[in-house]
């Protein structure tokens, strides 16, 4: 089965589908290690570890390509959403970012509904007019023919043009063959449960990240609200930030190591030494 034959295969089966945020290499291995057999590329991740900042639009198609390339290389049979903003310009540029991913083995692509580049601002995200918005979904489904990728919808037009018009935006995004939905700031539960009703049964996303102006939905809640699947962008990517913190703190303080640092053993094991060494001792040149 192809990536995108196993991911409908995970989202037919019962149950709310976690997706770790990753953004490289390590991220990706420690997922798959961890039992995990999906993970959302995540451009605000990835912004991060690129640039050390916000997720601003900033970050490149070949800056997430490359992200992509090395949490596939590092954990082949993980199953990834590769976060797509806007595509990265027009319809065109949307067609060629799906087919790149699809090609490269990506499970599903998120495209959104954002206007790019954003206002010299980090509050707002204006949104395209409805029908340009349709036309970029239409391209993206009609470049995944090529692989069968999934495409994941996402409307940003919530906060600038009302719940009512993001949920015909879903619906309409649903009647284009789009087959993941997301609706970016939700208001309140009711807000959430109109737009999973507008997929028309196909599955609905869920960012679910601390911090904002709602309480965020546990994994159980989000099923609840009839969620399928869904991401948790800091989950990994708060705690690395703080332990890299805890680690220079322990520098500065003459220390050798934070008070929570893996044991050396447990490092080594976790980043492959030992298997690197049963894999290349076939070639070692007797002397």
């Amino acid at each position: 089965m192809t990536a995108p034959e196993r991911l409908r295969a995970l989202l037919a089966e019962p149950g709310f589908v976690v997706m770790p945020a990753v953004w490289d290499g390590l991220t990706a291995k420690l997922t798959a290690a961890a039992g995990f057999r999906t993970a959302f590329l995540s451009g605000s991740c990835v912004a991060a570890s690129r640039l050390g900042g916000p997720d601003l639009d900033l970050v490149s198609f070949g800056e997430m390509f490359d992200s992509y390339t090395m949490v596939h290389n590092a954990a082949p049979d993980l199953l990834v959403l590769a976060d797509g903003d806007h595509g990265y310009g027009n319809a065109m540029n949307v067609q060629r970012t799906v087919g790149a991913y699809g090609r490269a083995g990506a499970a599903a692509i998120l495209i959104e509904d954002k206007i790019t580049p954003r206002a010299l601002t980090s509050a707002g995200k204006p949104c395209l007019p409805r029908e340009e918005a349709r036309m970029k979904i239409r391209a993206a489904v009609e470049a995944a023919k090529e692989s069968g990728i999934l495409v994941l919808a996402r409307t940003d037009c919530r906060p600038t043009q009302g719940i009512d018009e993001a949920v015909a935006r879903i619906e309409l995004f649903a009647a284009e063959g789009a087959d993941i939905f997301l609706l970016d700031s939700p208001a309140d539960d009711d807000e959430m449960r109109r737009a999973v009703a507008a997929t028309g049964g196909k599955p609905s996303f869920s960012v679910l990240s601390p911090g904002g102006v709602r309480a965020t939905p546990t994994s159980a809640e989000a099923a609840a609200l009839g969620f399928k699947i869904g991401t948790f962008p800091t989950g990994m990517l708060s705690p690395a930030m703080a332990g890299m913190q805890a680690g220079l703190a322990a520098l500065r303080a003459g220390e050798s190591a934070a008070a929570g640092a893996m044991p050396p053993a447990a490092f080594r094991d976790t980043l492959g030494y030992g298997a690197y060494d049963v894999s290349a001792k076939p070639f070692i040149v007797a002397g």
